[in-house]
């Protein structure tokens, strides 16, 4: 109650339900396009793989290639994976980035619409106020991110997966999601330091002219422990989603090869 007896009156609770549905923002959009950027990877990593000389899986004994070709075939699988993923990357953190309807600034706040209605919606808008190179935005820190990061995903499960099944035998399904699950969580480890660059670099409104400028004002206002933010939910999703990644594409080869 305050001086002069009026009540005021509580913010309305967001249903429990709408409030989980939060954190499946921006969702649709990467999971309708996640076939396509892993076949380019994976395409990509094969192809490269191939032209250096070596088979396309490369965990397999004797015929395995030097690992100096995984990780170059890798970091081609990255770079190719970063250009077709640079628009949906920049929708995604831009749909994610709105926080409207959260309780935060009251009734008011509750009933405001969202900027963008859609990924189709959001694409219009970045095109129409930033032009096509807005959707390009960040492109050069993904592609730092990925290119180096993807070469020692595929160097790490090669290593794994042939280290771990006896010579002449071909990787056990236990095998494959161990070495899968450990190598994206260890590449996803290396990797977070540049996602933080570059998500900053997406979000809109961003005061940042590049990647240095944003690495340095970041390391300048919230100090060196900024490029760890989220190390441990990357490392911790990257475990499953990578080991049934490395299953699903070993039983693909195995059906088509």
């Amino acid at each position: 109650m305050r001086a002069g007896g009026g009540a005021v009156a509580p913010a309305p609770r967001r249903p429990p339900s709408l409030q989980v549905l939060g954190f499946f923002k921006g969702m649709s959009f990467p999971l309708l396009s996640v076939a396509l950027v892993n076949a380019v990877m994976f395409g990509t990593y094969g192809t490269a793989l191939r032209c250096l000389g070596g088979p396309p899986r490369p965990d397999r004994g004797a015929s395995a290639p030097p690992a100096r070709r995984v990780l170059a075939a890798g970091c081609c699988a990255g770079l190719a994976q970063a250009v077709v993923l640079a628009p949906v990357d920049l929708i995604k953190v831009r749909l994610q980035s709105q926080t409207h309807g959260l309780g935060r600034g009251g009734p008011a706040e509750e009933t405001r619409a969202p900027r963008y209605r859609g990924p189709v919606h959001c694409a219009a808008c970045i095109l129409r106020e930033e032009g096509p190179r807005g959707l390009l935005r960040g492109a050069g820190a993904l592609a730092l991110r990925d290119t180096p990061t993807s070469g020692l995903y595929f160097l790490l499960y090669a290593s794994l997966s042939r280290g771990l099944t006896p010579s002449g035998q071909e990787p056990g399904a236990c095998t494959v999601l161990l070495a899968g699950g450990v190598a994206g969580s260890l590449s996803w480890a290396c990797a977070t330091p540049m996602d933080v660059v570059k998500v900053r670099l997406q979000a809109g409104g961003s005061p940042y002219r590049g990647i240095l400028h944003c690495a340095r004002l970041s390391a300048r206002q919230e100090g060196a422990r900024v490029f760890l933010r989220g190390l441990g939910l990357n490392c911790a999703r990257a475990f499953p989603v990578n080991a049934v990644t490395f299953f699903g594409y070993e039983n693909i080869l195995r059906i088509i090869t």
